[in-house]
């Protein structure tokens, strides 16, 4: 038997245990050590803070580096998985092959950008000709290497829809230790490494990466047994990469407006008081080490989930959402306690004012609480894809990271502007979002599992029965 057949024959929760556990240590890992990136900038013996804001600049683009190739990664995942469910090998491998030429695409439009358009976009954010001189190198060097982001993203997400999820964590870890290590020697010049300076934390960010790339390539072609390799398979196919895109580009919007709610947000919080900014950026940092662990596991359950509905398992399909679902929910309550139990000494890591402090810890205190409904609703989001909702996906994205989230923010703000003692309340402004968009989530779920799900037998192949009915 083939290693796929894993996922339509272990038990549902040790199957989604066993993906998600790696997966959470990866995304756990990129989370701390995008942190340990911004202290090794900000230590620096000149300018450590105009550095520091330089990266704050680039951090858009490279989330939306990021955001596209994770996307169009989830879509393949969920497609890949599908098949691979249905039996079809073909189908399969050909999802495979439009996935890295569209890998290819992706890294040629952020290289051109990375040659033409990184001074425009950084001058066009400030007019310091210091953090514009060093957000500009620190740019253009990770786009024009982004081709290891780029494939890694990709072939990360077809070791997943393998069932291989443990190798595309090793490959993860990986680069994420090469980029911790070279840091200090490039940024510093310890040793025989030359002091580079911003210029050195790009440097060993695009190394990192690429050494993710390299290991996630080897692992595929040697453990994904289910898919085939053929040069013939990487012909652009419209049909193919429109079936990607129907998934996928939901999750490349629900990226890119993490970015946008941030850059937002800035803007807001700033009309109240740039401690306020500095607050909210630094507990951003800190939340994404419990939210990723969220994202782990939603990387869990859309294949899990998608290749249990394209091999028309009802059984497996509701195991896939209950496991996943509360596996969330408790890492969800373990990260709340840890962040209300340690607010204090973790603000404290960090030396800021006593001012800012208050508000980071005031922010730890308030918006932690919207994990319980931000992991429900990034679940939801992974079980949507996984059930080809890449539309209801999109809709719970709009919800938490704009319809619901600056409304309140606005409000809010302008009460604080008028008093300053009501800054506390901005902070509510997250939990509202979330358990507005849990309450759009939950309507969605019932509708798309009524339409998709409730009416699959448990027999092989009861979902492509169902679907060509329906057609």
């Amino acid at each position: 038997m083939e290693k796929t057949d894993k996922m339509g024959s272990v038990p549902v929760g040790k199957l989604m245990l066993s993906m998600s556990v790696p997966m959470v240590i990866s995304m756990m890992l990129q989370a701390v050590y995008n942190i340990v990136d911004s202290a090794f900038v900000s230590n620096m013996a000149e300018n450590g803070e105009a550095a520091l804001n330089a990266l704050t600049l680039a951090f858009p683009l490279q989330m939306l580096m990021v955001a596209v190739g994770i996307g169009t990664g989830v879509g393949v995942n969920a497609l890949t998985a599908k098949s691979l469910g249905a039996g079809d090998r073909e189908k399969a491998s050909r999802t495979a092959g439009n996935g890295i030429f569209l890998a290819g695409v992706i890294y040629v439009i952020f290289l051109l950008f990375g040659i033409f358009g990184t001074e425009g976009y950084i001058s066009s954010q400030t007019d310091n000709p210091l953090i514009c001189s060093m957000a500009t190198d620190y740019l253009r060097i990770c786009c024009i290497f982004s081709f290891g982001i780029s494939f890694f993203s990709l072939f990360e997400k077809l070791l997943q829809a393998g069932g291989h999820s443990g190798f595309s964590t090793i490959a993860q870890i990986l680069g994420a230790l090469v980029n911790i290590v070279f840091d200090p020697l490039l940024i510093y010049g310890i040793g025989p490494f030359p002091e580079m300076g911003v210029k050195g934390a790009a440097v060993a960010t695009v190394a990192g990466q690429i050494v993710s790339f390299i290991t996630a390539i080897i692992f595929h072609f040697k453990v994904n047994t289910g898919i085939d390799n053929k040069l013939s398979f990487i012909k652009p196919s419209l049909t193919v990469i429109k079936d990607i895109y129907s998934i996928g580009f939901p999750a490349v919007v629900a990226q890119a407006l993490m970015s946008a709610m941030t850059y937002g947000l800035n803007i807001v919080f700033g009309t109240v008081g740039e401690n306020m900014v500095t607050a909210y950026g630094l507990y951003y940092k800190i939340q994404q080490v419990v939210l990723f662990i969220a994202f782990g596991i939603r990387d869990a359950i859309t294949p899990v989930v998608s290749f249990n509905y394209g091999m028309g398992s009802r059984k497996r399909i509701d195991g896939g959402i209950k496991w996943g679902m509360l596996f969330t929910e408790i890492m969800m309550v373990v990260g709340l306690a840890v962040i209300e139990l340690f607010a204090m000494p973790i603000s404290q890591l960090f030396g800021l004012s006593g001012e800012t402090e208050q508000l980071c810890i005031g922010a730890m205190r308030i918006v932690s609480i919207s994990f319980i409904f931000a992991g429900a609703n990034v679940s939801f989001q992974g079980i949507f894809q996984a059930l080809d909702g890449g539309g209801e996906s999109l809709i719970v994205s709009i919800c938490r990271q704009l319809l619901f989230i600056f409304p309140p923010a606005l409000f809010f703000a302008g009460l604080a502007r008028k008093n300053s003692e009501l800054c506390s309340l901005v902070w509510t402004s997250f939990p509202i979002a979330e358990i507005l968009s849990a309450v759009v989530a939950i309507i969605l779920f019932v509708r798309i599992y009524r339409k998709r799900v409730a009416l699959i037998g448990d027999e092989p192949g009861a979902a492509l029965k169902q679907r060509t009915a329906e057609q």
